[in-house]
């Protein structure tokens, strides 16, 4: 199965629709519960219910999720059945193949329960599709146009060439592919002095993100959180918070984090842990927060929300 241990967990929304053709006669069956097997339309909805459940044991690349949510609704044509399903969660992957299952199977219910009473020419599965979703990347984007991140990546060692860079190049290789043009790269040692000159420097030309690696643990030399601190404007700790959370579901070291994040005018400043792991696992919980940040400071339209 793909693997999703990086993507953020979000309410999730998934709406399919299909229906059955059954003919004039075969819906006032249904519609007067004649049919000989029972009522048609909750035995449908029980079955598009159970598929809903077992949607990762029918279809291999499916991750077994938590359904926190799932209904069936019917609806009559002249001569044919509508069938929508809606099934929501809140997970790391949508729910679009639970909503098609869903349907599938209702439509398969009702198939086997009118076939005696309809003829095979005129009993037809047809049009199942999926009609909406929400939640994710598809409402909220991990993508962004025409931004610039700098990255200054703290660490004696590498500064030193000790040992070579990977937490920094994997969070710089990371905004590119999430659309930032990356302005700077630059290893400087655990120095608050240096790393102040460089940030007011990096300020100074108002990219839209600086993001520092390293210098965010206990150590007697990581002081990048006392560093940056004063050049905040406004700081935003939901984005730190959510970034450990990220993290402590997998590995409960993430609590050790001192980072910080906020706004120093214009630009947003995030200070990441120096593992790579941590850096990867902090810029997968943040970058939808951050492109959504980015584009309302930087375009400063109203947002739906309320705030400006």
């Amino acid at each position: 199965m793909k693997d999703i241990t990086l993507k953020p967990t979000t309410l999730r929304s998934a709406t399919a629709s299909g229906r059955i053709c059954l003919g004039a006669e075969g819906v006032a069956l249904v519609r007067e519960r004649r049919v000989d097997k029972g009522d048609v339309l909750e035995t449908a909805r029980i079955a598009g219910i159970l598929a809903v459940k077992h949607t990762a044991a029918w279809l291999p690349h499916c991750h077994p999720i938590p359904v926190l949510d799932a209904e069936l609704r019917f609806a009559f044509a002249d001569d044919a059945l509508a069938i929508e399903a809606r099934v929501r969660t809140i997970a790391a992957t949508g729910v679009e193949m639970e909503a098609l299952t869903a349907v599938s199977a209702a439509a398969l219910c009702v198939y086997d329960m009118m076939k005696p009473h309809v003829a095979t020419e005129v009993l037809r599965i047809e049009d199942i599709r999926l009609t909406e979703k929400t939640g994710g990347k598809s409402q909220f984007g991990r993508r962004l146009a025409n931004a610039r991140a700098a990255v200054i990546v703290l660490s004696d060692t590498v500064a030193a060439g000790k040992k070579p860079d990977t937490a920094g190049k994997a969070v710089a290789e990371g905004l590119g592919q999430a659309g930032f043009t990356i302005a700077g790269y630059e290893v400087l040692p655990d120095e608050p002095a240096q790393l102040d000159t460089r940030l007011r420097a990096w300020l100074a030309q108002a990219p839209e993100l600086i993001v520092t690696v390293g210098g965010t643990g206990v150590g007697p030399r990581d002081k990048t959180v006392e560093t940056v601190r004063p050049l905040l404007s406004t700081e935003l700790p939901g984005l730190m918070e959510a970034a450990r959370a990220f993290g402590q579901a997998r590995t409960p070291y993430a609590m050790l984090s001192r980072g910080i994040a906020g706004l120093a005018g214009n630009t947003v400043i995030c200070t990441f842990p120096g593992s790579r792991k941590g850096a990867e696992e902090t810029l997968a919980a943040l970058l939808p927060g951050l492109v959504h940040l980015i584009e309302v400071c930087r375009i400063g339209r109203p947002h739906p929300g309320g705030y400006t």
